[in-house]
């Protein structure tokens, strides 16, 4: 919290607004926190009666806005309470009777302070007016926002968001963000606005909520920006009605060394462990030992002897030695009072694969067992999950299928189902994975423990996580902003249509839907996000295949003039870029094209060539230092078979990666069930390649590229 003159004065000004029970500050009370955040606003006086409304328009050079003012009126424009373009004493107070007679007629209980009366702002070509403000979010804590502003602000929701504070570069960033950012930089002859001046406002806006937690909302619309500067022509603060829920933290060597015994244990329990097939104790079992764990494993049940060749113990505390983990396959009732056994034995976590909880409207019942795991220092996964697999560890703690292909993709799932779904696509792509996790109801370990962990986990490259919610967004951005630079993370936010906009006091508030603030600042912490299911999975599984782009040029080579133009669509989709092919490498790709193909971006070597023509195009691709990742496109002929195609453009790959020449390739290859055997086949050669779509293979290669720019390998930064 500052501690300067600025701060003493806001201060006193939030006591002082708390202390007659307001929740919002009048326009005046807003113009002494701009002051003193020197936000930029134009000049303006609170008039408390007509003659001294005209007396402080007189001293201004020109018409004046006139306002009313009053702690009951948020909205001034709809109380009928805003009245432009005022010039003249007579007008001026016509003016100002209108004003306070229509703030009577729309809220006749009202208190009325006055009639702000303020400078014209400047208007024109040159003038753009746009929308500079803060909110709360409830999972990202404070978010500047930027945008269109005024009367489009409502209309075309062209707003962009960041976590609050921002610096200049950060909030320069903003005005690039939005789809209308062209006006900003001066379009039909118009001048560019004053960057600066602009960005310093929400630089300005940043800092004061950040500063003063209580301001729920911050609302500077219109902002009037010009060459020349930047005003804010009104500036709404509202007050939260409650401190934020304070949530335990731990350091990352915290958190590092208790998921080291999660992912990597020695010891397992498994209380409710059990004899009798179809059984969740039962099926937990078998996975562990069926699956090879070389570690202990310990079942725990009171009322047997021996499970499945195995000493059982009553109680966790009779286990002998230290346990790692210890995974319940207990129903929710009984849950408690075992985890109060597993804190006094001194296992660091615990799995709860048991539902009824939280998610069934148990609320005290999960509360409860939050509660003893903090005391004691036990980390809870779950409950209401499947288990987990940390297959480098041969570990299979799930009641579900087991899978033991070991690989760089690790998986987290809020879902059970979505978690099985992910299992289905690993298996049946023959996907590598280093972990699959339940979060279920994310009692206590979520998705920011998982991310500190798999970006140290040696045996994982890629991170794909399903999430509904998260519980604290900012640990969540600096989990990903660490691990981003080393390795990928991908994103499936479900809930993307949910009703966002939520009741408001100000237009930031309205904006701010909890899908446009996540997806701002999923991609401002470098995140890849997945638009569904299946795109999340292809990302995991493809990304780590792609070796890392050096630059933008991007060349298609095609069999088949339908499938170039396709794939030029979605290159530019995918924020990709066609390469604009030089004049030499023009004319040695001309040099295998038949006088009917066609040159230039794509190369359309046309689909009767025999495989040679593939080979010699894609050798010049891959040679030219000038071309930094190519786009193959396939047609099924005769003349060059699927998998005659998928081997030589594998061999081709092979022998530049010997050489110490790796570029991304991808392939969409069209024709007939033949394609499925050659895609699988590239795809197991470090070509991404897939049948029966031009869209999935960009998609991809453009998940790469957002992935490299963001981890400050391709320039752009995030």
């Amino acid at each position: 919290m500052p501690t300067d003159d600025r701060s003493e004065r806001v201060r006193a000004l939030l006591d002082s607004v708390r202390a007659e029970g307001r929740t919002s500050l009048t326009a005046p009370e807003g113009k002494i926190i701009a002051d003193a955040y020197g936000i930029a606003v134009p000049g303006e006086e609170l008039a408390r009666d007509v003659d001294e409304a005209v007396a402080y328009a007189a001293r201004f050079d020109g018409p004046v806005v006139l306002k009313i003012v009053s702690p009951d009126i948020l909205h001034k424009t709809d109380a009928g309470g805003v009245v432009v373009g005022v010039e003249g004493a007579e007008d001026v107070r016509a003016a100002f009777h209108r004003i306070v007679d229509n703030a009577r007629a729309y809220a006749p209980t009202a208190r009325v302070d006055g009639v702000q009366v303020q400078e014209l702002l400047p208007s024109g070509a040159d003038a753009r007016e746009v929308i500079v403000g803060a909110v709360t979010d409830p999972t990202f804590g404070k978010v500047v926002a930027f945008g269109l502003g005024g009367v489009l602000v409502e209309v075309l929701k062209d707003v962009t968001f960041r976590l609050a504070p921002v610096d200049v570069d950060e909030a320069s960033s903003m005005l690039d963000s939005i789809a209308a950012a062209e006006i900003l930089r001066g379009v039909r002859g118009a001048e560019p606005v004053d960057r600066g001046a602009l960005a310093e406002q929400i630089r300005r806006v940043s800092q004061l909520v950040t500063d003063f937690p209580e301001i729920a909302e911050v609302d500077l619309n219109p902002v009037i920006a010009t060459p020349r500067g930047a005003l804010a022509a009104d500036i709404r603060v509202i007050l939260g009605d409650r401190a934020p829920e304070e949530r335990p933290t731990y350091t990352r060597a915290e958190i590092l060394a208790s998921m080291r015994r999660l992912m990597q244990p020695r010891s397992v329990a498994v209380i409710g462990a059990s004899n009798e097939p179809g059984k969740i104790g039962n099926s937990v079992m078998r996975n562990l030992i069926d699956g090879g764990f070389p570690g202990e494993i310990h079942p725990v049940n009171p009322r047997a002897d021996d499970i499945l060749g195995r000493k059982a113990y009553r109680s966790v505390t009779d286990v002998p030695g230290e346990v790692d983990v210890a995974v319940f396959a207990i129903p929710a009732a009984f849950v408690a009072k075992a985890l109060e056994d597993v804190g006094r034995k001194g296992i660091p976590n615990a799995v709860l694969i048991p539902s009824g909880f939280a998610e069934t409207g148990e609320q005290a019942l999960q509360d409860e067992i939050v509660a003893i795991g903090r005391r004691h220092g036990v980390r809870l996964l779950g409950p209401n999950i499947y288990g987990y697999y940390s297959t480098w560890q041969d570990l299979c703690a799930t009641f579900c299928t087991p899978y033991d292909v070991k690989g760089g993709v690790a998986l987290t799932s809020q879902s059970g189902g979505i978690g099985m779904a992910i299992l289905g696509f690993a298996r049946t792509t023959k996907t590598g994975v280093s972990a699959i996790v339940g979060l279920g109801n994310k009692s206590d370990l979520d998705e920011d423990d998982l991310l500190t962990w798999f970006g140290e986990d040696p045996h994982t490259q890629c991170i794909a996580m399903h999430l509904e919610d998260l519980k604290d967004g900012r640990a969540f951005v600096k989990a990903a902003r660490a691990t981003v630079p080393k390795k990928p993370v991908v994103v499936l936010k479900a809930g993307r249509t949910a009703a966002g906009a939520r009741a408001a006091g100000s237009h930031t508030g309205a904006l701010a839907g909890d899908d446009a603030v996540y997806d701002d600042v999923l991609r401002q912490a470098g995140v890849i996000r997945a638009p569904g299911l299946n795109e999340m999975l292809e990302y995991a599984r493809a990304l780590p295949v792609l070796p890392t782009p050096r630059g933008d040029n991007l060349v298609i080579i095609t069999g088949a003039g339908g499938s170039g133009v396709l794939l030029s669509d979605a290159v530019t989709d995918n924020g990709l870029r066609l390469m604009e092919i030089p004049p030499d490498l023009d004319a040695a790709f001309r040099a295998f094209i038949p006088p009917f193909g066609a040159a230039g971006n794509p190369v359309d070597i046309t689909g009767g060539e025999p495989p040679s023509t593939y080979e010699a195009t894609i050798r010049l691709g891959m040679e030219d230092p000038r071309v930094h990742a190519l786009v193959l496109g396939y047609w099924h002929t005769i003349v060059t078979p699927p998998l005659v195609f998928a081997e030589l453009t594998a061999r081709v790959i092979a022998e530049f990666r010997a050489r110490g020449i790796d570029k991304p390739v991808v392939a969409s290859l069209a024709g007939d069930v033949e394609v499925e055997e050659a895609s699988q086949y590239l795809f197991e050669r470090g070509v991404v390649a897939y049948p029966y779509t031009t869209e999935r293979p960009v998609e991809v290669l453009g998940a790469k590229y957002r992935w490299a720019r963001a981890a400050g390998l391709l320039g752009g930064g995030r």
